[in-house]
């Protein structure tokens, strides 16, 4: 905690950092520079990023731009909870990541493997400090059946370690990246989080994190970033929901979205990222993109005028609940 208060990174809109992993396809290190870059130029503050990703190559690509930056201008987060080991045989394959480093990924959530992974990552990015270290993924999604002991040596490692961290101000905040909200509840009931990153828990196609998780944020001044705004593309026009093809129900459910929206002319990506930044808790909202061009239309359409009976529609016709808050006008 910084004075008494949880930390939480500047809003409304971050930089997320896994499609500069080569996520599903290769991005070159210009094209990765020149979006950063685009980031920062158009205001872009925080920049989210993890060991996981290429694997280590975003966090190196995102270290070859920000070091050259005044450092306490942005907020920067990393992942734990996996560490990177030399290994030539991956050939930088790892997950949806095609062409990453030469590692393997090995899971690691003790302290000491928790003390380990903050280093490397520093010098991954070659900057002397992070701001938020989330616990990456100790998850169902991750680990199957028996994810509940994976959480239980978390607690028990990572949570206590980064706690004593924040302490001596090595960082200045901590607390889960998931795609589950579940283990979001326990950190809260267990420990002593500052702020979650919860991709996919949180959009027009899906709140899961509204009625329980976010009232008890709430009562704890805990914030909350949004990733996976567009829930892996199928908001904004294709056709993965959670890094695979889509469901029938979820591509109807985007259907209706679509339909109302043009009834308003409003892009449904406005819509997407707009109504997740509109929640209290929401400190960020961070989609990721691979151009720069993205940046700038993510930016706009943050901005963009989206008229009030357009989200009194979607109410009234049971798309969204009623009570989660939407925008101003």
């Amino acid at each position: 905690m910084v004075n008494g208060k949880h930390f939480a990174p500047p809003g409304p809109i971050g930089f997320g950092g896994a499609p500069l992993g080569n996520m599903f396809e290769i991005v070159s290190d210009a094209d990765a520079v020149a979006t950063l870059e685009a980031a920062w130029g158009a205001g872009i503050r925080y920049f989210d990023t993890a060991p996981e990703y290429g694997p280590g190559i975003s966090e190196h690509r995102f270290g070859q731009v920000l070091r050259n930056k005044p450092r306490d201008e942005f907020v920067l987060s990393t992942k734990v909870g996996r560490l990177l080991r030399a290994d030539a045989t991956k050939g930088g394959q790892h997950g949806p990541f095609v062409a990453g480093l030469p590692f393997r990924v090995d899971y690691d959530y003790t302290a000491d493997g928790v003390r380990r992974s903050i280093e490397d990552s520093l010098q991954r990015l070659g900057l002397a400090r992070i701001d938020i270290a989330y616990i990456h993924d100790c998850a169902e999604d991750a680990h199957g059946g028996h994810w509940r002991e994976v959480f239980d040596i978390a607690m028990k490692g990572a949570a206590v370690a980064l706690t004593q961290l924040r302490e001596e101000g090595v960082i200045r905040g901590w607390g889960l990246g998931v795609n589950r909200v579940e283990p979001c509840i326990m950190a809260l009931e267990q420990a002593d989080p500052d702020v979650f990153l919860l991709a996919g828990r949180y959009s027009l196609l899906n709140q899961p994190a509204l009625d329980e998780f976010f009232p008890r944020c709430q009562e704890r001044g805990v914030h909350v970033v949004v990733g996976g705004p567009y829930n892996s593309g199928l908001i904004a026009g294709g056709r993965n929901f959670e890094y695979q093809e889509a469901p029938p129900d979820k591509v109807a459910l985007r259907d209706r979205l679509a339909a109302v929206a043009d009834r308003y002319g409003v892009d449904l990506r406005a819509a997407a990222l707009q109504f997740c930044a509109a929640h209290p808790v929401v400190a960020s909202v961070i989609p990721g993109t691979k151009n720069p061009q993205r940046v700038h239309q993510n930016m706009e359409l943050m901005r963009q005028a989206i008229p009030p009976a357009f989200w009194q529609e979607l109410k009234q016709e049971g798309i969204l609940p009623e009570k989660a808050p939407t925008p101003a006008g």
